[in-house]
Order: structure tokens, then sequence, then C-alpha cells
């Protein structure tokens, strides 16, 4: 049996990048509610991440080096056509990295200045992945197979109304992972701070869905939606994704009504899965959107079988440490906790 490997690794990637979103999603929440917090409470804020956040990086590298090893054409194009969002992400990821050590060992001006530095590194790498998102979704200019358009293409109304949605989602995020992680007037505050982000993350989500009907014709054929006319029978075969989403922000809901600890984060990760499935809907085979499919922009086959080989090995050692990581470190974490 032939292996279609220009279709695993499509899903490898995408998979890597889906759980990049999801897990340093919360705990690049976490950095966003920062500004919201006492200093006391920053301290908990940081422990309830301190063992799993750059593990949870580890998928960015996954995807970005899979993206330049399997879809070498691919990378050649996007990383052009995004260079500028791309280096301000790495550089807020970078800030928030340092400042996440320097935090816990600085004086009283020392520990402002990197508690100002993880915030600050926190929106920035969530602002600049929405640019790199919005980017994405509206195209990329090509011609003869290469990046064709200006420097700040990825600049405009609707790569900016992408990004304040991944700051608001990430805040949701963040807020539910510290109602399930924490207690006490933290755990209080940060039920706040759900109930605030929750009705903004379903406000831009559908202002963006909306908007990317308009950004490309053909997201908005392929999602039944025409000029003259609506097709219903386009449409019904995708209409589970978004009602993913809608049941997922119910969850938050009834699970912040409840006083729930876990579902209201639950129900935000399904939220981020749906948004991301549908923007997979939108512009799949397209690793390139709208100019390069996945198989075009495919490395050789053998490059593509030795990587997968080493991938099989790599890959479930990454995922057992990851689901060990969550497992030991599971539970309430107190002031008291001291992981630094």
């Amino acid at each position: 049996m032939n292996l279609d490997l220009p279709l695993i690794w499509a899903g490898i990637i995408a998979t890597a990048v889906l759980l990049y979103v999801m897990l340093d999603g919360f705990d690049l929440g976490v950095g966003i509610l920062f500004p919201f917090a006492s200093e006391a409470e920053r301290d908990v804020m940081v422990d309830s991440i301190a063992p799993v956040w750059d593990g949870n990086e580890t998928w960015l590298v996954l995807g970005g080096g899979g993206l330049f090893a399997a879809f070498p054409k691919a990378y050649a194009v996007v990383m052009p056509a995004l260079y500028g969002p791309i280096m301000l992400m790495l550089l807020g990821l970078v800030m928030r990295g340092v400042a996440f050590e320097f935090r816990a060992r600085g004086r009283v001006r020392g520990r402002a200045f990197w508690t100002a530095a993880f915030a600050g590194g926190s929106i920035t790498a969530a602002v600049a992945q929405g640019f790199v998102l919005g980017g994405f979704i509206q195209g990329v200019t090509m011609k003869d197979g290469a990046f064709a358009g200006g420097p700040l293409d990825w600049l405009t109304p609707y790569t900016v109304l992408v990004a304040a949605g991944i700051v608001a989602g990430y805040a949701l995020l963040g807020a539910t992972w510290l109602v399930w992680r924490t207690e006490t007037e933290l755990h209080v505050k940060a039920r706040r701070w759900a109930w605030t982000a929750g009705p903004s993350v379903a406000l831009l989500l559908a202002a963006v869905s909306l908007a990317t009907l308009f950004v490309h014709p053909r997201i908005a054929v392929r999602w039944g939606f025409t000029g003259e006319a609506f097709d219903v029978s386009t449409f019904l075969p995708l209409a589970p994704i978004p009602l993913l989403g809608l049941a997922g922000l119910a969850i938050v809901t009834v699970g912040l009504m409840r006083k729930s600890h876990g579902w209201p984060f639950a129900g935000a990760l399904l939220v981020f899965l749906s948004g991301y499935a549908g923007l997979a809907a939108g512009f799949f085979p397209n690793i390139v959107p709208y100019g390069m499919t996945f198989r075009q922009a495919a490395n050789a086959e053998n490059a593509l079988a030795f990587m997968l080989w080493v991938t099989a090995f790599v890959l479930p050692a990454i995922l057992a440490y990851s689901v060990w990581v969550y497992w030991v470190f599971r539970g309430k974490v107190t002031a008291d906790a001291g992981y630094h």
C-alpha cells in the first residue's frame, strides 16, 4: 500500500498548528490578563503555566519546521509574504520567555519591568499571530510560483479585525484556564474576565466570519454563498463546523453560570477547534491561499518518507511527555506552589 505522503504531512502540520494555537493560546492569554491582576495573583498565574508553557511552544517549532522541510515551495512563498508579523511574533515570544524567567528574580523595579515585558510580549505575540492568520486567509499574491506582493500586504482592516479576535480568544482561553486551575479571589476574578471575554469573542468571531466571506470569492463559494443566491446543499455538509463553535460558546456560558471549573475551558477549546476547522474548509487543498496546493508545494517523496520515519518516533515522545506533564501538575495551583 502506497502512503499519500503529502496528505499525511499536511495533516501533521495542521495538527501541530492547531495544538499550538490551543495550548500556547491559553498561556498567552494568561499574559494578556496580567495587567488586570494584583502582584500576588500574577505569581499564581505564572505558576499555573510554568510547568507547561515551554512545552506548548514545541508545536510551533514542529509546525514551522515541518512546513520548511515538507513543503519548501510553500515556505518560500509564505515567509516573504509575512516576514513582518512573523518577526514581530518571534520578538514577542522571546521577550515573553525572558521575562518569564527574570521576573521571578527581579527586585521592585526589575520585577515591575519584567511584569510589563511579560504582558507586552504576550499581547505582541497574539496580535502578530492575528496578522499572520489574517494575511494568510486573505491570500498571498503569487507569480510564477513566487511571492509577488508588497511587504505590507498583510496589514489591512481585515487582518486588524482578525488580530483583535485572536487577542480576545486567547484572553478567553487564559481566563477559563485560570477558572479551572486556581482558587480563592483569583478564581473569582478569572470568572469575571471570562464573562467579559466570552461576548467579545462571540461578536468578533461573527464579524470575522462575515468579513471572511468577502475577502476572497472562493471562500464564499465554498460555503455556499454566491453573488445571486445561497446554495443550501453546499452549506449543509459544513454546517457542523459553525454549530461546534456555537456549542463551545454555550458550554462556556453555561459552565460559568453553573460555576463549573473545567467546562468553560473545554468550551473555549471547542470554539478554537471550530474556527480552525472553518478556515481549513475555506481554503483546502491550498497551502498558500489561493495559488498553490499542498501537492504542488510538497518535497520529494523520498524526503517525505524519511522525515515520516523520524517523526514516527519523535511525535509519540512529544505527545507522551506533554500528557505526562499535564498529569503530574494537575489540580489547583495555590500561592505556595513556587515552581520557580
